[in-house]
C-alpha cells in the first residue's frame, strides 16, 4: 500500500528529503520554466510500438483491492449503459464492453454522450453539482483544477496506469500543478484503438469536467509512445486534429475492416 510518506510524494506534496512543499500556482506570465512536485526522469523521444515492441513497454502496475472495487464499479455502469456483458473477466472484459460500446453508439456524438452518462453515473446525487458551485469558481479555478488532478492520479491508476501530477502551462500565462500524466495508458494499450481512446475516453472526459464540475479539461494523448497528457485549467480547441488521427497497426477494428476491402488502403479509424 505504501508509506503515507510516499504517497504525499505521489500528490507532490512533500519534496526532497521529506520537507513539506507547499502546492501553489506559479504567478510568473510568459516564463518557460515548469514546476513538478513529482520526481521524474528525462523521458525518450516518441517511439512507435512496432520500434520498441508491446511486451517490452507493458505497464508493470500492479492493482490493489481498492482499485479492483472501482474496476468492477465502472465495469457494472458501463455494462449497464451497453446492454451486455462479456464472458471476459477483470481488465479483458472491461475492454470488450468499451468496445461494444462504440460499436452501439450511431454516431460519435451518441457514443460521447453515453461515455459522460457512465462518468455521471459513478457520483452521488448532487456532488457535481456542488462542486462545480462551490469549489470550481475559487481561485479562477485553479483550486479546483489542482485536486481534481491529484483525485485522478489516486483514483485512475488501474484504468490507465502509473502517472504523476505535474506542472502544465495555463491560458492566462501561468503555470500550475494541474496536470496529470500518465506513463504508458493501459486504455489504449489493451484497446489499440484511436477510435475508443477518443470517443469513449478523451471526448467525454473533457466534456463531463467541463460541463459537470466546471473544470476545463484538454487531454492530449500521443499515439506514438501510448502515454497522455491530462491538461485541467485548460479548454480543449474547437477543432481538434485528433479527430484525422490514423488507425494504429495493431487496432482489432481496423484488421477487421482490411479483411472484409483487402484491396483498399484503409488508414483512417472507422469511428473517426
Amino acid at each position: 500500500m505504501g508509506t503515507v510518506g510516499e504517497k504525499m510524494k505521489a500528490l507532490g506534496a512533500v519534496g526532497g528529503g521529506g520537507a513539506p512543499v507547499p502546492v501553489v500556482c506559479s504567478s510568473v506570465r510568459n516564463h518557460r520554466f515548469r514546476v513538478s512536485f513529482s520526481s521524474s526522469s528525462p523521458s525518450p523521444g516518441p517511439k512507435t510500438v512496432e520500434q520498441v515492441g508491446i511486451g517490452a513497454l507493458k505497464s508493470d502496475y500492479k492493482p490493489g483491492v481498492f482499485d479492483d472495487l472501482f474496476l468492477k464499479l465502472f465495469r457494472n455502469k458501463l455494462v449497464q449503459e451497453v446492454g451486455w456483458d462479456s464472458k471476459k473477466a477483470g481488465y479483458d472484459g472491461l475492454i470488450e464492453v468499451a468496445n461494444r460500446l462504440m460499436m452501439k453508439g450511431t454516431t460519435n456524438s451518441d457514443t460521447v454522450e453515453a461515455a459522460v452518462r457512465i462518468l455521471r453515473s459513478l457520483f452521488p446525487p448532487y456532488l457535481l453539482e456542488l462542486y462545480k458551485m462551490l469549489i470550481a469558481p475559487i481561485g479562477g479555478g485553479k483550486i479546483a483544477a489542482m485536486m481534481v488532478a491529484r483525485v485522478t492520479v489516486l483514483t485512475c491508476q488501474w484504468l490507465m496506469g502509473p502517472c504523476k501530477v505535474n506542472s502544465v502551462d495555463l491560458p492566462d500565462g501561468t503555470s500550475c500543478s494541474s496536470g496529470v500524466y500518465v506513463e504508458r495508458c493501459k486504455y489504449l494499450e489493451e484497446s489499440k484503438c484511436v477510435g475508443i481512446c477518443t470517443h469513449t475516453c478523451k471526448f467525454p472526459t473533457q466534456t463531463f469536467f467541463k460541463d459537470h464540475m466546471g473544470v476545463p479539461l484538454l487531454m492530449e494523448p500521443n499515439f506514438a509512445d501510448y502515454s497522455c497528457q491530462f491538461k485541467f485549467g485548460v479548454l480543449p480547441p474547437r477543432d481538434d486534429t485528433i479527430v484525422k488521427e490514423p488507425c494504429l497497426e495493431a487496432c482489432p477494428n481496423a484488421k477487421q475492416r482490411r479483411m472484409v476491402a483487402r484491396n483498399i488502403d484503409i488508414t483512417a479509424c472507422p469511428k473517426t
